[in-house]
């Protein structure tokens, strides 16, 4: 690991005349897509000589224990900070710390609203610091931050997990009414998002936004309000895949867009992209990384769909016969609770045994970005986060889309109608995270999607050469002198002076 340019000057420098090193405190919302790439950018800083503090709830700080021995090996000053959660009277059990633990639908809404009780532990926290922070990096979801670097007077800058191309679509729906709109018209309108540089549409299930249930309405004027009085935004993506969108975005904005990613590829060690998120079992590292090592370059369809939703078996099946129909070999991610049911258990084996050799079934946690950056994998079924997507993107990976809810379904047209990397499977509504007992994708879908996305032609020739394209810019945005690496040099150095006041 090249040491921090700090580090360097020091040597040349006396200490009286160096600033001290901006301190960034990182607040991400807690779930595993926001957790990941906060977690990313705060190894980035440190390693580039400024201090970085991730503060998040207990379990997550237990998930992320190896992401800080790893930083304190080398001597980065990467920190953990615990706030206690959920708070008493919740309503929720001791371990509801990230939405991955949420048991089932009737759980979410007391998830949220128990959130803004972080502040007061946060804003304790930060009292408590020698030091004023320079800046306070918090996730769009956390608003409650707001009011705290405002009382403390400290520079906050937010997060926003999506697409550029996302967020500039759901600010200009809300700067021009489309939501209203969309709210008085048919379900089956078409809707164009107005001031976006090409043509989007959208219905009124697909429509951009985050928290745009009635009954999370307050939380959503919250957070816009603390995106609005932001000092800027930081943005997982690169010039190259998004200017046109980060260009318009910044000035619908108004303030400073800092596109610093793709933030995964930080990660540049086995180590690093098998334990990031969460650390899987060294046997299971061991057997999918031994499993893919047997197949052809380019020749295994790695499926995935995040870390919260949830199948009912017998949308599992339709998936499981058309990854078995396609005759591709295949890697599919079934989560634990789904795996559970004594049907679905027995099924996967057997599916398990038709398909020996060339399929494989990982029941509970994978490590995707090391199965991604595997060069047997070929393609990607996703549901369309754009943490998957753009490490999908990063890898030169084309995949299938399949989104599911809230940003997802925008993704999608930006990997498929924008960027021609993606082939859509074909839902066209969002589904429930629990219990969703409708089977939105027949077997025939998934069998047409895989076939076309790994078959030959020139379509899919164009697709596989596109993301490659898109995988050797990635990789030079992040190097020394690439844009994203110059943003990252340009974002630490305007809050260097910032912070240092006596806590």
């Amino acid at each position: 690991m090249a040491p921090a340019e700090p580090a360097v000057a020091a040597a040349t420098t006396t200490t009286a005349t160096l600033p001290p090193p901006p301190h960034f405190v990182l607040v991400p919302f807690v779930a595993q897509g926001h957790i990941i790439p906060l977690v990313d950018l705060a190894r980035l800083l440190a390693e580039r000589g400024a201090r970085a503090s991730v503060v998040t709830t207990p379990l997550n700080v237990a998930r992320l224990r190896g992401v800080a021995e790893q930083a304190a090996r080398v001597g980065l000053p990467l920190e953990l900070v615990e706030l206690p959660f959920p708070p008493p009277g919740s309503g929720l059990p001791d371990d509801c710390q990230n939405a991955d633990m949420v048991a089932d639908n009737y759980q979410f809404l007391p998830f949220f609203f128990a959130l803004p009780e972080l502040a007061g532990p946060f804003e304790a926290y930060v009292r408590a610091l020698a030091t004023r922070p320079s800046c306070i990096i918090a996730d769009w979801c956390n608003p409650w931050t707001a009011g705290v670097a405002k009382s403390l007077g400290i520079p906050r800058l937010f997060f926003h997990g999506p697409s550029c191309f996302f967020s500039l679509c759901d600010l200009q729906a809300a700067n021009h009414g489309l939501h209203e709109r969309i709210a008085a018209g048919g379900d089956e309108d078409q809707h164009a998002v107005p001031e976006v540089p090409v043509p989007v549409t959208v219905t009124k299930a697909t429509a951009p936004g985050f928290l745009n249930h009635p009954a999370t309405e307050v939380l959503r004027d919250e957070a816009m309000e603390a995106m609005r009085t932001a000092d800027g935004v930081v943005v997982n993506t690169f010039l190259d895949l998004e200017a046109q969108f980060i260009a318009c975005y910044e000035a619908a904005l108004g303030t400073p867009v800092w596109v610093v990613g793709p933030l995964s590829l930080c990660n540049r060690d086995v180590e690093s992209t098998a334990s990031r998120g969460k650390t899987a079992a060294a046997g299971r590292q061991q057997a999918i990384t031994a499993w893919l090592d047997e197949q052809a370059p380019g020749s295994v369809v790695f499926v995935s769909f995040g870390s919260i939703t949830r199948k009912l078996p017998r949308q599992l099946f339709e998936i499981g016969h058309g990854l078995e129909y396609s005759g591709r070999p295949f890697i599919w991610v079934v989560k634990e609770p789904e795996a559970a049911a004594p049907e679905v258990r027995e099924w996967l084996e057997a599916l398990e045994a038709r398909t020996a050799g060339r399929g494989l079934v990982v029941r509970g946690w994978a490590p995707q970005l090391a199965v991604l950056s595997h060069r047997a994998v070929g393609g990607f079924v996703t549901h369309c986060g754009w943490n998957s997507l753009l490490e999908s993107i990063a890898h030169g990976v084309p995949v299938v889309t399949w989104p599911h809810f809230a940003d997802q379904f925008l993704n999608e047209q930006l990997a498929v109608s924008v960027l021609g990397v993606g082939v859509p499977v074909g839902v066209t509504a969002p589904v429930m995270i629990f219990d969703d007992d409708t089977v939105a994708v027949p077997r025939e879908d998934v069998v047409r999607a895989v076939s076309t996305l790994m078959g030959g032609g020139a379509e899919a020739d164009g697709r596989r050469r596109k993301a490659k394209e898109y995988a050797e810019k990635a990789r030079r945005a992040m190097e020394k002198g690439g844009s994203s690496y110059e943003n990252l040099t340009q974002l630490i150095e305007s809050f260097r002076q910032s912070g240092g006041k006596e806590g």
